[in-house]
């Protein structure tokens, strides 16, 4: 009696089992008898497979699922930095994508920025049909365009401003780069404004002052940026929230001393960029606004690694640094410098001054400053041997009061801050060698410049690593496979018909 009761499920999942399987036979003999071999049956049974796919498709569609992004740099899909700087806006953004078909890539990107915020809505809209966008944002009915907009403030893009080209002239996409840094502006309260101070050096953002590029990234950032010439305009504009120096190859003039000095009093800060190609560096001006700062002058010579595996190409003076221990740097991770000088500063004198240091760029004991620039040879002899610091912050209390003041009330305070770099190469279009990047595209170079610039701005959310502008991997097929690619597409659909028609008649004449 045990015995059968163990074996009573067992006969009943068989049971099941047969059941199923004699269900499924009858249904395919069904379709074998009923529906193959009659021919009016087989188109309907054709019409209805055709129809359910189309039915599936149009569901998948519905759901707008990201494509799968099969580049090996992942070009087509949102980066984590942007996702993160978009996240916790709380204000309605509108994005509307005119001129592009719905499968290009470019849409595709932009509806990913609805999934990383709900509030940014993305539209592809015809222009024929909207014509309260183009009288809005002055757009022609066949323009290939996107507008973001936030209330009354809006950004258009054209589809030219959404590439760019490289030294070998290959495009490089910049769409997610001009879209996230137009959501920004759109939503900023403020947009910081920059000035470059002209007349007194030989680097610029100009194509033969050796920073285009810079030039290039900066529009890409929540900031508005141009040139200064103290002495036509007379005084360091009252919105200037930052003076960037770059090498200056002359002495400044009194007045320009003078405004310069003005603007530290007044909580003004400094980004200032310095070569070791200085023409001269004996200009009392010049000295006088670092010595504000606990700087004493810059000297000719510069910093040489002997740590081969600490430098590229095995040039002593081309070294790759460590980052990562301040606010501007805290998530970058190497620099690449070039020739570059050492920033004196004077433990006496910032302490003197209640001045606070923070060192971002140092060389190891392994580095020797060499000061005799003409010397080619890898001999050290002459040369002094240390650690050298090449880039800091100092930030400088304001007011009369000489008393010791907490890090709590050093910050909090009125301040002016001043951060420097002994070189400007690092910053700028100059390429170790023709096949590889300029110096600011090499490493987190760009992104060391751009964060020392959102720092100074107290733009805290733009200190981030920014997405690399790598040239678009593109195919285009040859003659030959062109007509290959062809004769499959139409020859493939040909041959499956013929096939149809051949079982179909075989199946009649055995009815």
């Amino acid at each position: 009696m045990d015995n059968k009761k163990e074996n009573m499920p067992v006969k009943v999942e068989n049971n099941k089992n047969t059941a199923k399987e004699k269900f499924f036979t009858k249904f395919i003999n069904t379709i074998k008898k009923k529906w193959l071999i009659s021919g009016t049956n087989t188109l309907l049974l054709i019409a209805i497979l055709i129809a359910i796919t189309i039915l599936l498709n149009s569901i998948i569609s519905s759901f707008d699922f990201t494509p799968i992004d099969c580049t090996t740099e992942k070009e087509h899909t949102l980066t984590s930095e942007s996702k993160d700087r978009v996240k916790d806006l709380d204000k309605s953004i509108n994005i509307y994508i005119a001129g592009f078909s719905d499968d290009d890539a470019t849409v595709s990107l932009i509806k990913q920025y609805n999934k990383a915020n709900k509030n940014i809505n993305v539209e592809t809209v015809d222009l024929n049909e909207r014509s309260d966008l183009t009288t809005e944002y002055q757009l022609s009915s066949d323009a290939t365009a996107i507008v973001v907009a936030n209330g009354q403030k809006s950004k258009v893009l054209y589809s030219d401003d959404l590439q760019t080209y490289d030294d070998n002239y290959n495009t490089v996409d910049l769409t997610e780069e001009k879209i996230t840094s137009a959501i920004m502006n759109v939503t900023s309260k403020i947009t910081p404004k920059i000035y470059f101070l002209s007349g007194y050096s030989d680097y610029s953002l100009d194509y033969d002052g050796g920073m285009s590029y810079l030039d290039s990234y900066l529009k890409d950032e929540v900031l508005e940026y141009e040139t200064l010439d103290i002495l036509v305009k007379g005084s360091v504009p009252e919105d200037c929230q930052t003076l960037v120096i770059t090498t200056p190859s002359k002495d400044f003039d009194d007045l320009t001393t003078d405004e310069i000095i003005k603007y530290i009093n007044n909580g003004g800060n400094i980004l200032w960029l310095n070569s070791s190609y200085a023409k001269s560096v004996d200009l009392k001006n010049v000295n006088k606004i670092l010595a504000l700062y606990g700087v004493d002058p810059f000297e000719v010579g510069y910093i040489y690694e002997t740590d081969i595996e600490k430098t590229i190409l095995g040039y002593a003076g081309c070294m790759v640094e460590s980052l990562g221990n301040t606010d501007i740097d805290q998530n970058l991770s190497n620099v690449v410098l070039f020739n570059s000088t050492k920033v004196n500063i004077n433990d006496d004198k910032i302490e003197e001054l209640n001045i606070d240091k923070k060192v971002i760029i140092s060389s190891d004991s392994t580095s020797y400053f060499r000061k005799n620039m003409s010397n080619t040879s890898s001999s050290t002899d002459g040369d002094d041997q240390g650690g050298y610091t090449i880039g800091a912050i100092l930030t400088k209390p304001l007011g009369d009061s000489k008393e010791e003041e907490s890090e709590t009330e050093k910050e909090d305070g009125p301040s002016s801050k001043l951060v420097i770099f002994g070189d400007n190469n690092f910053v700028s279009d100059m390429q170790l060698a023709s096949n590889i990047p300029p110096m600011l595209g090499l490493y987190n170079n760009k992104d060391l410049a751009l964060n020392s610039i959102a720092y100074l701005t107290e733009q805290e959310d733009s200190i981030t690593i920014r997405k690399s502008r790598s040239a678009e991997s593109s195919f285009t097929a040859t003659d030959g496979q062109k007509s290959i690619i062809m004769k499959i597409v139409f020859t493939v659909p040909i041959l499956i018909i013929i096939i149809g028609i051949i079982v179909w008649q075989i199946r009649r004449r055995k009815k």
